[in-house]
């Protein structure tokens, strides 16, 4: 750094002078200048830095952002997966149950064809044999009527086994029409087995009186005279229970036993059903006596610690109607005598509590009380300097700058309350002394 300096003027020599408020001004100057320069610099620096920072969190909540991204859809193509092999799942059981059942219903089809058809084939043997039976019967029983009815001197006589055989025939055909047009067959079959009695009498008289005959003729005459009716019979009967609805024998015990299994199931389940009504009855006996009890404890309890209470409440009950002091009764009755809706609050608590809330609350905003008090540090006294002390200040020469309005921050408000209580804190040990 060069200077200029002016040794003569208007021909005297000219001593130097210098300034020393213009040397500090320039000190001040280019120290404030390099300051600001040094905080250009570091708040450059800060920046720079704080972008790099925030340019690695943004990386990373880039890279974050990514991987949930992948995770969700990672999640959803294997919850997509897991819903696809759920609804294949289901399809197959559907299928599955679906092919049981139609197997299930092709065997009870089959089952119900075969037994059907076993029925058929059942009842064309029974119907064939019966008819069967009844043709032998005629042809052993008419031989032995046409010897015991001929008559050279009255042929005509020879028709009479045609009448008695066919009598009963005939019968028996008007009882197959009965039965298939649903009438009543009982006068068929009484007149089937007169007619049929009629012949087995005839053939065993014969047989007992006409040597000729036979005591052995006789008698099969009159068997077959008498079997094939009756065989006969007992088709069309069964035939007419069936087409009437009639159940057998073994249908009817079957349903008896299946009535009484049913009535045994019902009378358990009434009598489980009257169990659990006599349970639950006992339970909410037990329920109003523990009600009663606990309704008597708190009636007593409230009648000896709240008289003043319980006698507003009392009468509220009796005046409305009530059988108890309920609950929303004794609130009710609380809110009119101590004013407040929380059952339990008096007035008195009410002060208390709030008192110590403003306590804590002052305890907990005001700044610390004692050496570490910032206020103290602002508004106590300082040491004084001791004046062979250097002076501590820099690049001002030792002359202290100007102070003008405005310099010092005021104190905030939390200092000037602090200043305030410290004040009556004083204050008041002062008077306290004074007084012991």
């Amino acid at each position: 750094m060069s200077t200029t300096s002016i040794e003569k003027a208007n021909g005297h020599a000219v001593e130097p002078r210098f300034n020393p408020v213009a040397l500090a001004e320039a000190d001040a100057i280019r120290s404030r200048t390099e300051a600001e320069a040094k905080a250009i610099l570091i708040e450059a620096e800060g920046k720079a830095k704080a972008e790099q920072i925030l340019a690695v969190e943004e990386a990373e909540k880039q890279r974050i952002a990514n991987e949930r991204a992948s995770m969700r859809l990672e999640k959803e193509r294997a919850d997509h997966q897991a819903h696809l092999a759920k609804k294949a799942a289901e399809t197959a059981k559907a299928e599955a149950e679906k092919e049981r059942a139609e197997r299930a219903e092709a065997e009870r089809e089959d089952a119900e064809s075969a037994r059907a058809a076993e029925q058929q084939r059942a009842e064309n043997l029974w119907k064939w044999g019966a008819r069967g039976i009844y043709a032998v019967g005629l042809v052993i029983a008419a031989p032995v009527q046409f010897l015991a009815f001929w008559d050279p001197q009255r042929k005509f006589m020879v028709a009479a086994p045609a009448l008695l055989e066919g009598l009963a025939l005939v019968l028996a055909c008007g009882a197959a029409w009965a039965v298939a047009h649903r009438r009543d067959v009982l006068p068929y079959r009484i007149g089937i087995m007169l007619g049929a009695a009629v012949a087995a009498t005839i053939n065993l008289w014969h047989g007992i009186t006409d040597p000729e005959i036979g005591l052995n003729a006789g008698l099969i005459g009159a068997l077959a005279s008498l079997g094939g009716p009756i065989v006969l019979m007992a088709y069309e009967h069964g035939i007419a229970q069936k087409a009437d609805g009639i159940p057998s024998a073994r249908e009817r015990r079957a349903a008896r036993r299946s009535k009484a299994q049913a009535d045994a199931a019902k009378e358990k389940a009434q009598q489980e059903k009257r169990d659990a009504e006599h349970a639950a009855e006992a339970a909410r006996q037990r329920d109003e006596a523990r009600a009663r009890e606990e309704q008597k404890r708190r009636d007593e309890d409230r009648r000896t610690d709240h008289k003043e209470v319980w006698a507003v409440a009392d009468s509220l009950r009796s005046a409305r109607g009530l059988p108890v002091v309920n609950d929303a009764l004794w609130s009710e009755a609380w809110y009119r005598v101590t004013g407040s809706k929380v059952v339990g609050i008096t007035p008195e608590i009410e002060a208390q509590s709030k008192a110590a809330q403003a306590r804590m609350k002052v305890a907990t905003d005001v700044p610390i009380i004692g050496d570490f008090s910032q206020v103290s540090s602002q508004k106590d006294p300082r040491p004084k300097k001791d004046p062979d002390a250097p002076d501590g200040r820099r690049f001002n020469g030792g002359t202290p700058p100007r102070r003008t309005a405005g310099d010092t921050p005021a104190y905030s408000s939390i200092a000037k309350r602090q200043a305030a209580l410290e004040q009556t804190s004083a204050a008041r040990n002062s008077a306290s002394e004074e007084q012991s």
